[in-house]
């Protein structure tokens, strides 16, 4: 007992040490600060209290606690749990991956705005220059406007644009200046064998949907995972007190003994050794005991990191008191029925299910790449002009004086544009076939088999369920039984201890069968609750076997 203690002071003066070395480090650190920092570091040790110069003595500062049953527990640990909180973001991520990929489809707006403007020398009588050498200034103005877009089905692309220019000039053969130029165009390009039922970019997009649909199964199995494990830790915690409750009344019991055979040393009716021997069983009690202390605090800390937020959260620091106690209720398994509703629910099965959807996605793209590429072109426009003309008389080389002026604008090339006066139209059709083995012939070859690969993988997923499940199913019964014999066990050790009693009290027994029924007493009792702990377990495991924990604690996850 002595060295027990003597250890947790260790424990003690050492954070005390590391506390006192970073106040030197840190002037700013304050000295009710540290008092603070000594109280916490025995409170953590164990210690009932430890008296600082700053604080009252035999003052310690207390414990937050709380009251938490197995449903708190979950609800915490979906609220606040840091590996639930990092998956929930992987599904959130593949939307705007999703999103980019489907604005390859949004259309887009096509503008120019130019102007250019030059002056070349005349060297020929067309040129339009009065004079050999004469300078010709060409002005133009350019102002276009169109939209495209590529369609989503059919794998098409569809484009239209109205181009407008003003030149302006000062060669003496210009019919029109300035001149207005107008044409509208729409152009369409449709594949008709490769790339027509799907293609890269629409591939990628039905792959990254189940991808994200992947990441949402993964978001769900951890979640069950994390709520069956939330209910073993509470368990284990419920256990680890249990076993800690066990351990004071064997303390108690065996500092009784102590205490009954000094009085019968006492009074002579007692030899000294016998009270040595009672002594020597209460200080192993006593070590089970600082024992199942040490279990019930490490398991309350693997309970706290399931359910809190991080060393900020207030639970962190607050002791946790659970409310609900392990009942006992053995229920019949249905084994077919639960092996049913595994191969419905596991979500490694859905999982395996979407990577052979992903497959065939891309293997039905592999085999379309495989297609001659026949794309055909269609394309329609219209011409207009207007502007300021001018009629001639006829003179050398087409050149002479202005006779009439008609004046003109824009309008004018508009007008001439909506009339269909000047029409333009072409179709092409554009085929394209490689001779010999090509590399999409050696990916579909590649794709089959990993397709081959994913459907035997379902199958031998299958078949470990049905195991899992199987085994959880007779884990169950078993640990029914196992539970059933440690209680009649118990029940056995509490009637022969006090059956030992009452015999030690007339004469009839020795200290040495007492101190052994105490002994088996506790025994059985810690193994009852082993028992009853391994039976909570494997309920549990035989729900996550099915993925049933989240229906049986009333939790429903919202999809997208």
């Amino acid at each position: 007992m002595i060295s027990f203690y003597s250890k947790k002071l260790a424990v003690a003066f050492t954070l005390l040490a590391a506390t006192a070395s970073t106040a030197s480090a840190q002037q700013t650190i304050t000295d009710q600060h540290i008092n603070d920092l000594i109280q916490q570091a025995a409170l953590r040790a164990g210690l009932p209290g430890q008296a600082t110069s700053g604080a009252p003595q035999g003052a310690a500062p207390e414990q937050p606690a709380i009251q938490l049953t197995l449903d708190d527990a979950i609800k915490l640990a979906l609220d606040r749990n840091l590996d639930i909180a990092v998956q929930r973001l992987n599904p959130q991520t593949f939307d705007y991956s999703i999103a980019s990929q489907h604005a390859f489809y949004r259309p887009t707006l096509i503008s120019t705005l130019a102007s250019n403007h030059s002056t070349n020398p005349s060297t020929s009588t067309i040129a339009g220059g009065a004079t050999a050498g004469a300078g010709i200034l060409q002005g133009v103005t350019t102002y276009n406007g169109g939209i495209s877009q590529n369609i989503p089905w059919g794998g098409g692309s569809f484009s239209g644009t109205l181009n407008n220019a003003k030149q302006t000039t000062s060669s003496l053969n210009a019919l029109f200046n300035p001149r207005f130029d107008t044409n509208w165009s729409a152009q369409y390009n449709q594949p008709l064998l490769r790339n027509f039922k799907i293609d890269q970019i629409r591939q990628q997009l039905v792959v990254t949907n189940l991808n994200q649909d992947i990441s949402e199964i993964q978001l769900q199995a951890l979640i069950i995972n994390t709520v069956s494990n939330v209910r073993n830790a509470y368990w284990d915690y419920v256990f680890a007190m249990q076993s800690v409750d066990v351990a004071k009344r064997s303390v108690s019991l065996a500092e009784q003994l102590v205490s009954d055979n000094q009085t019968r040393v006492e009074i002579g009716t007692m030899a000294p050794i016998d009270v040595v021997q009672a002594q020597s069983q209460a200080a192993t009690q006593r070590q089970n005991l600082a024992t199942a202390e040490g279990t019930r605090r490490t398991a309350e800390l693997a309970l706290k990191r399931l359910i809190v937020g991080g060393t900020q959260d207030s639970n962190w620091s607050a002791a946790i008191n659970p409310v609900d106690r392990p009942d006992f209720v053995p229920t019949p398994i249905d084994v077919a029925g639960a092996v049913r509703r595994g191969l419905e629910n596991r979500t490694d099965l859905q999982q395996a299910r979407k990577n052979l959807q992903v497959n065939e996605v891309t293997l039905k793209f592999l085999k379309n790449q495989t297609l001659p590429q026949a794309d055909l072109n269609a394309r329609y426009g219209l011409i207009g002009i207007g502007g300021t003309s001018y009629e001639r008389a006829a003179g050398a080389g087409g050149s002479g004086a202005i006779i009439n002026t008609f004046p003109g604008g824009y309008t004018d090339a508009v007008s001439s544009l909506l009339n269909g006066l000047y029409p333009t139209w072409n179709v092409t059709l554009n085929i394209s076939y490689p001779l010999g083995t090509t590399a999409a012939q050696a990916n579909i070859a590649r794709a089959r088999i990993q397709e081959n690969q994913v459907q035997a993988q379902l199958k031998q997923i299958e078949l470990q369920i049905a195991t899992d499940i199987t085994n959880a199913a007779t884990n169950v019964q078993s640990n029914v039984e196992r539970v059933q014999a440690s209680q009649s066990a118990r029940e056995f050790a509490q009637r022969t201890l006090e059956a030992e009693q009452s015999k030690f009290e007339v004469g009839m027994s020795t200290n040495y069968f007492v101190v052994q029924a105490q002994r088996d007493l506790a025994n059985a009792q810690n193994v009852e609750l082993q028992a009853i702990l391994a039976y909570r377990r494997s309920i549990v495991e035989l729900e996550r076997l099915q993925q049933t924990s989240l229906t049986t604690s009333n939790i429903t996850i919202l999809g997208r």
